[in-house]
């Protein structure tokens, strides 16, 4: 029994699916590639010829919010999970709703900073900073929109009944997703917000 339901998940000498460490393997790609951005980020940070500059216009206390709500959605995918693996499937499918709905009020929050940024001038051409500030900040946004519409399928297919508790680890490679997104902006709101 144990054996045909390793067989199901097509373990690997690591004892890790074959789903879950190609997964692994992406998320060490993507680390590559946000690490490329930060750095041209950091590299760009201070050269601007030309304001507006970071410490005349970025709301920390406004940015400090949508990333706790962000955070806060790292929690709900773990209840989610949690849920799912007890085969509690609504329950499951509410809390993935709940990651939505933060990731939503993340990038409504993050939107308002950009209009409010655009308003004093920075643009994505108005300066080198610019630039590298919305190409790393906007990638960031851009996946976790992409996270978004995954919870969706995720709860929408939880509610077919296509995923149940021996399918969990769909959600489980979801959730690691959803927190890597969640890690890599703990590390653009340090370097970007609260680093001068």
């Amino acid at each position: 029994m144990a054996h045909a339901a390793a067989a199901d998940h097509h373990a690997t000498n690591t004892g890790v699916s074959n789903f879950k460490l190609g997964f692994w393997t992406f998320l060490a790609s993507e680390c590559l590639f946000f690490g490329t951005l930060i750095s041209t980020y950091m590299v760009y940070k201070g050269t601007a010829l030309v304001g507006p500059y970071p410490a005349e216009i970025f709301d920390v206390i406004h940015t400090t919010i949508s990333t706790t709500i962000l955070l806060f959605s790292s929690l709900a995918m773990v209840l989610a999970l949690h849920y799912l693996q007890h085969a509690r499937k609504n329950l499951a499918i509410l809390w993935l709703g709940v990651v939505i709905a933060m990731g939503a009020g993340f990038l409504v929050m993050e939107f308002q900073s950009y209009q409010k940024y655009i308003g004093y001038g920075l643009t994505l051409t108005s300066s080198t900073f610019g630039s590298s500030y919305y190409v790393l900040t906007g990638t960031h946004k851009i996946h976790v929109f992409f996270g978004m519409i995954w919870m969706g399928i995720l709860a929408w297919r939880i509610h077919r009944g296509k995923i149940a508790a021996p399918q969990a680890e769909q959600v489980e490679v979801a959730g690691l997703y959803w927190h890597f997104v969640d890690i890599i902006w703990i590390v653009i709101f340090t370097l970007v917000y609260l680093i001068p």
